[in-house]
């Protein structure tokens, strides 16, 4: 039995590494892109893996659950199509007996997602997020990407390219009047320097041979100017400095509800109460968190007896399957959650049916195979 065992556990084991390298790869490169755009702006490789660390528990809680799935659809249905699974019956091994070890390692799968759900997953994210913000402060001027436009406080700013470590190419500069809407100022310069002060966390860009245009000539004529048309004037040297540290020096001390520990959360909703207050959000960020954290279990005794009734050597089936069943129940999850807004409907409770059903429709198969 023993042997039985190590061969069943040997091959699950297999293809759960293979699934997860490949599912975690895959989700993690997802959320990369941004990050990888702004590494190629000069953001450091340093902070790259640190983003990637910190995004890796929220990802594992994914493609944990996934995984199992995919490695039951992949070892069962080919020991099924093999008739390895009717051999070992016809030899009065039940089913149990061989799913046994991969149900004590799915059940330990369920603990890891269940702290990385509650404990480290929610503010290494937050920290995520901070790190991307407060980047720049590392870095400005990989905030300036050519072709692509960047708002300062009231100033857009556009360059053509740049040149070498600080000069600019064909810069383009909106300064946005007081509605903050509509241009005040449309500034053109055919090349330009970036000037970076990290202690005072202060950016200034210095233009030359540059264009100035009054888009609001109107104002103009209050301040002085003469003229009905936009005002148009040269200058050899035009600065302008951007406190580009004050936006994360501002962040709110608060922490959202999804980036909190589970004792923190519940901290949250025992205020919230005793303020009289809808507790309905963090309520559903709470359940959903467990939710998640339970999947494994939940994609094991769907995916087992789904994997036996297939029969199919091919592994395209098994994958099919696999993706189809994961997608559902995480929309599903993903869908009660938008339901937070509606406190009439109890979408804390309702963001448990895809665990529910999952499961006990996978009870009920596999019992139904066990019996034949």
């Amino acid at each position: 039995m023993k042997i039985l065992n190590w061969y069943v556990t040997r091959g699950f084991l297999l293809a759960f590494s293979m699934a997860i390298a490949i599912l975690t790869f895959g989700m993690t490169g997802a959320n990369l892109i941004k990050v990888f755009d702004l590494v190629s702006q000069g953001i450091s490789f340093w902070t790259f893996l640190k983003f990637t660390g910190y995004i890796l528990p929220i990802v594992l809680t994914f493609t944990v659950p996934w995984a199992v799935m995919v490695a039951v659809m992949l070892v069962f249905g080919r020991m099924s199509a093999d008739s390895e699974i009717t051999a070992m019956r016809a030899c009065g091994i039940s089913i149990m007996q061989i799913v046994s070890p991969i149900l004590i390692f799915t059940f330990l799968l369920t603990v890891l997602c269940l702290y990385l759900q509650v404990e480290v997953g929610p503010p290494f994210l937050g920290k995520s997020r901070e790190l991307m913000k407060t980047a720049a402060i590392d870095q400005p001027l990989a905030l300036f990407e050519p072709g692509k436009q960047i708002q300062i406080e009231n100033t857009i700013i556009y360059i053509d390219d740049k040149e070498g470590e600080n000069g600019l190419k064909g810069v383009q500069i909106y300064m946005l009047g007081d509605d903050g809407k509509t241009v005040a100022w449309d500034i053109s310069a055919d090349r330009g320097n970036l000037l970076v002060d990290k202690e005072k966390q202060v950016l200034t860009v210095q233009l030359f041979d540059c264009l100035l245009v009054n888009k609001q000539p109107q104002k103009a004529t209050q301040e002085g100017i003469s003229g009905d048309g936009p005002q148009r004037l040269f200058s050899e040297m035009l600065k302008f400095g951007f406190n580009y540290g004050r936006e994360a020096n501002e962040m709110r001390v608060g922490v959202r509800p999804k980036y909190m520990k589970l004792t923190d959360l519940m901290a949250r909703i025992r205020l919230t109460k005793e303020l009289n207050r809808d507790t309905t959000e963090l309520e559903v960020e709470l359940n959903q968190r467990i939710a998640f954290a339970l999947s494994p279990i939940a994609f094991l005794l769907l995916g087992l007896p789904l994997a036996i009734r297939t029969s199919r050597r091919e592994t395209s089936v098994g994958l099919f399957l696999s993706v189809i069943l994961a997608g559902v129940f995480f929309l599903s999850i993903i869908l009660c959650e938008s339901l937070s807004s509606f406190p009439k409907l109890y979408p804390q409770y309702l963001l448990w049916l895809p665990n529910i059903l999952f499961q006990i429709g996978g009870a009920i198969m596999t019992y139904r195979i066990s019996q034949r």
